[in-house]
């Protein structure tokens, strides 16, 4: 396509479960480039209960409500420039692909899926290639090893862009710029872990380590806060280790109560076994809080330089994840606030205004 678009790009994203990063990030598509978006979601995740709501410039449609037959004539009709997909999942999504791609229209494969060289991953690079060119023209991805795959699952490396997540930087910067006010005067001496609380996430183990420091007389003043909910949650909060006085544990806290909670935080950690990326890890590096991270983060490649920002720790590890926090808390005040201010700069190095500007790259290429 050759210059400037005379009329407003119309983007249709088929998506599974929205956050309110995804749309924040639709928002500013919205505002920069006065496009029309149409997104066809899945229900909201009872582990994740976010409060989504849009402007009236975004159309928002309920998958279950609608049957494949009926999606592929809304979507057909609705004509869009481009459309984008979460992976291969939805068998309904795929055949509004299809039709779109045969035609012309550019559709878009998005995945944080990273390659790990499991069985099952081979399987599906010789068991879903046939049907993949038919269906996709590109591939959207988050990260490195998210993008090895997509070129192992036949994507030209010219048509993978990386960066499909970007955090709401515009709600969690500010939260840096205490760093040079209450932060900097009293740094928090609280640890802040974010997620479901699901076996994959390392709750358990958490709390196991932390209790132990504290028992053991090496956490001095720290404490550690959880917020989030899940299948596990009342196991955890029950346990010797989970119902220690210096565990506290918040339950679900929405999107715009976070920075209150952050704001009383100092280091984020995340000890996941299994995180193909977590936006959460970007959220928590542009509010400029130190971050220790298990190997298995994905977003670690992006946000964690290590250790200028923190710490990694090896998954499942229990003596790595103790020396971790050992090393955070034995670190000055003053050094962790230069270990923030790293952890802001490169947390806000990517935001909702890249990723905007990435769909109307996509759009203009074909």
């Amino acid at each position: 396509m050759n210059g400037p678009r005379s009329d407003p790009p119309r983007v249709l994203f088929l998506y599974t479960e929205l956050a309110p990063y995804f749309l924040a990030c639709v928002e500013q598509l919205v505002r920069d480039h006065g496009a029309q978006v149409r997104i066809v979601r899945w229900p909201v995740n009872n582990e994740a209960p976010f409060d989504l709501r849009s402007s009236g410039s975004v159309e928002l449609s309920e998958r279950m409500d609608i049957d494949d037959r009926e999606l592929v004539r809304i979507c057909s009709g609705w004509r869009p420039d481009i459309a984008f997909c979460s992976g291969w999942v939805d068998k309904g999504y795929l055949k509004v692909c299809r039709e779109l791609h045969r035609d012309g229209v550019p559709t878009v494969m998005c995945s944080d899926t990273a390659w790990r060289g499991t069985w099952r991953q081979w399987g599906a690079i010789f068991g879903v290639q046939p049907w993949l060119r038919r269906t996709f023209t590109h591939a959207w991805v988050t990260g490195h090893p998210q993008f090895r795959y997509a070129h192992y699952l036949g994507f030209d490396k010219k048509r993978i862009r990386t960066g499909f997540y970007a955090a709401d930087i515009g709600s969690f910067a500010p939260l840096s710029e205490q760093l040079d006010g209450p932060k900097r005067e009293r740094f928090p001496h609280r640890f802040l872990c974010v997620a479901r609380y699901i076996p994959t996430k390392g709750h358990q183990l958490l709390c196991d380590v932390f209790a132990d420091l504290c028992d053991q007389g090496h956490a001095r003043d720290w404490e550690l806060w959880m917020v989030g909910t899940g299948v596990l949650h009342e196991q955890v909060i029950r346990s010797a280790s989970g119902s220690h006085p210096r565990i506290r544990h918040l339950g679900f806290v929405q999107a715009d109560r976070m920075p209150e909670v952050m704001a009383q935080c100092g280091v984020f950690v995340l000890p996941s076994t299994y995180e193909p990326w977590g936006v959460v890890v970007q959220e928590h590096a542009a509010a400029g809080f130190p971050l220790v991270l298990s190997d298995a983060v994905g977003a670690g490649e992006r946000f964690l330089s290590e250790p200028l920002n923190g710490y990694w720790s090896r998954a499942g590890d229990d003596a790595s994840l103790s020396g971790a926090l050992t090393r955070i808390i034995g670190t000055s005040d003053e050094a962790l606030i230069t270990m923030a201010r790293h952890s802001a700069e490169l947390g806000q190095a990517w935001g909702p205004a890249d990723w905007a500007r990435t769909v109307m790259e996509l759009i203009e290429e074909e």
